[in-house]
């Protein structure tokens, strides 16, 4: 899995931020509740519903609720006073919540306890709490703001200190010591701030050893990309190209331009970049396939070539360079009236369809059904070069990105390369070349949103019909791979539609990837009704069939900055090995430093 999959797959465990109206009523409503329930278990309690509706349900709004709802509009306006990643209300409003939820909940258990027991544990339970939510609380905005630590503890620390000022200002303005226990104030200073010192200590020796191999060798801080990811996944923030700018590499590769020019010029552009379109979301080159879609006035379909995440363009502004050369391969263009029927070739799994274009030759490539997913670059330059032998020109190869399973890159050394190879040895040149129509379709299918695996270009076919009698259909979905076997279910939809050949392919938009556990592929959800919609498009694009002529080049995109195999191998590296301390060391430290904390709040004093 690569560093870029284990940051994604960091998704599962976020969730949607409710509005901070929610998180407010939450808040009141369980700590209004929970004051009632106490109110009833705890020792020495009056149990008339008066008090406890009155006196318990108002203590526990005052304590939890009111000065979680403070705390939560308190930290907003401290952290966005440092230099770090601006906090929204509603963030800080549902950090409060769920430290509120933890707090009460350890309350609840000590009062449940007290009352069995001669011993009043509650005020106790209380103190053990705050401090579970003042380490819980500095972890979490230290993680997500990128502040200092010092300013992560002072704002962490404004909840629990709410909570046992509101304590004691009940408790004296009362005179009553019954529901809380014995409650002092100098013994509770003394335990929270001694308790609080031991979780700050394992929260910062955490940190420092997850963090020293990423610093070490990337010059990059751990909290810090984790900050600008989440940026990204909750507010669609660009900074983390910033960092990946100073990781990257420049490399050169190549992209496949094929053109088809109709009575009032360019009808059609297919290209297929050796770029990747990631690493995620829109950061650098996620939303390649819509960008370079929308950048040349015309249909154009942006295939997946044969790339990995070694060759994700750090910046979005390096999709610039990829535009240039298209256009300046467009101006020397030299075009043909002929095209040969399309054809299949097969090598155990490996499938390839070709079709000639003059003396130049498009392959796709699928292993379907048989699980792959991205084939790497050096692969892709073996099999353009191989396919030459057959007389070939220009040859664009098409990764089809059309069958998933999890870790099936193809990679030098793997059998998948050798089956290929197999496969480019059966093509050989056709001689029955026709004049040929090209009819094209796009369906942006807006009803489909990325949760069903669907990017912003939706659907694109087109259509190459040669001679007046084979049509073949260029199905191009923009997608981050596909469902087993629903390529097969596709095609098998299309061929009745007087279709004779088809290939579906995905783009491998990364658009798609800010999900819950990272991989997305089409056709996990809804299958029939994206059936319908390529169906229509299908009928569409056989309705705009018209003559044409094609142009194909494969140009040099030279000074591209994108991960790199250098910087991305690190990457895998550095994340694997971070996560396989955590694993280990996490538990370990947190559990101590929880125990060390309960004895010391309930023995030590």
């Amino acid at each position: 899995m690569s560093a870029v999959d284990n940051l994604i797959n960091m998704t599962k465990y976020m969730v949607t931020i409710p509005e901070t109206h929610i998180s407010v009523f939450i808040m009141v409503f369980l700590s209004f509740f929970t004051g009632i329930i106490t109110a009833v278990i705890e020792p020495g309690s009056n149990s008339s519903i008066l008090n406890v509706i009155i006196y318990g349900g108002s203590s526990g709004f005052l304590i939890f609720g009111l000065m979680s709802i403070m705390a939560g509009a308190i930290s907003t306006p401290l952290v966005n006073m440092v230099d770090g990643r601006r906090m929204k209300t509603k963030h800080s409003m549902f950090i409060s919540l769920l430290s509120m939820i933890i707090v009460a909940f350890i309350y609840f258990i000590g009062s449940l306890v007290s009352h069995f027991f001669i011993y009043n544990y509650t005020i106790d339970a209380l103190i053990y709490g705050c401090a579970i939510i003042f380490a819980f609380r500095t972890i979490i905005i230290w993680a997500t703001s990128n502040i200092r630590l010092i300013y992560s503890v002072m704002v962490a620390a404004t909840q629990p200190a709410l909570i046992l000022s509101m304590v004691m200002v009940i408790v004296f303005l009362t005179s009553l010591t019954t529901n809380l226990g014995e409650f002092s104030v100098i013994p509770t200073l003394l335990k929270i701030v001694i308790a609080s010192i031991i979780l700050v200590l394992a929260i910062y020796s955490f940190v420092v050893v997850i963090e020293s191999p990423m610093r070490k060798n990337l010059g990059v801080g751990g909290l810090e990309l984790l900050s600008l990811f989440i940026a990204h996944i909750s507010e669609g923030s660009q900074a983390m190209e910033v960092i990946f700018e100073d990781m990257g590499e420049t490399i050169e590769t190549l992209i496949g331009i094929l053109s088809f020019k109709g009575k009032d010029g360019i009808k059609t552009l297919f290209l297929v970049p050796c770029v990747h379109p990631g690493p995620v979301g829109e950061i650098g080159g996620g939303n390649m396939p819509t960008i370079l879609g929308q950048r040349f006035g015309t249909f154009t379909m942006v295939s997946h070539g044969p790339s990995t995440h070694d060759f994700n363009p750090v910046a979005s502004k390096e999709l610039d360079k990829i535009e240039r050369v298209v256009k300046d391969a467009l101006e020397d263009m030299e075009y043909t009236d002929y095209a040969s029927p399309f054809f299949m070739v097969e090598n155990e799994p490996a499938k390839i369809g070709g079709q000639y274009f003059g003396d130049d030759l498009v392959l796709l490539v699928t292993f379907s059904p048989k699980g792959a997913d991205d084939i790497d670059f050096g692969v892709g330059l073996a099999v353009m070069n191989a396919a030459k032998v057959s007389g070939a020109r220009n040859v664009l190869v098409v990764d089809c990105h059309n069958s998933f399973t999890p870790d099936s890159r193809i990679l030098p050394g793997n059998k998948e390369v050798f089956q290929l190879m197999g496969a480019v040895d059966k093509i050989t040149k056709s001689e029955e070349q026709e004049t040929f129509r090209l009819g094209c379709s796009y369906d942006p299918m807006d009803d489909f949103s990325k949760e069903q695996g669907v990017g912003q270009s939706g659907v694109k076919v087109m259509i190459i019909e040669v001679g007046g009698k084979q049509k073949t259909a260029y199905i191009l979905l923009d997608a981050n791979n596909m469902a087993l076997n629903y390529r097969e279910k596709i095609i098998d939809a299309v061929l009745p539609l007087g279709i004779d050949e088809a290939e579906v392919m995905t783009t491998d938009t990364h658009y798609v990837n800010t999900l819950s556990g990272g991989h997305n592929p089409i056709g996990s959800k809804m299958q029939d009704e994206i059936i319908e919609e390529i169906k229509k498009a299908t009928i569409n694009a056989m309705k705009d069939l018209e003559p044409v002529k094609v142009g194909a080049e494969v140009a040099n995109i030279k000074d591209i900055k994108t991960f790199g195999p250098t910087h991305a191998t690190e990457l895998v590296t550095t994340i694997s090995s971070i996560i396989a301390v955590s694993k280990v060391f996490a538990p370990l430290i947190f559990v101590l430093a929880f125990i060390f904390a309960f004895v010391w709040i309930f023995y030590g004093v």
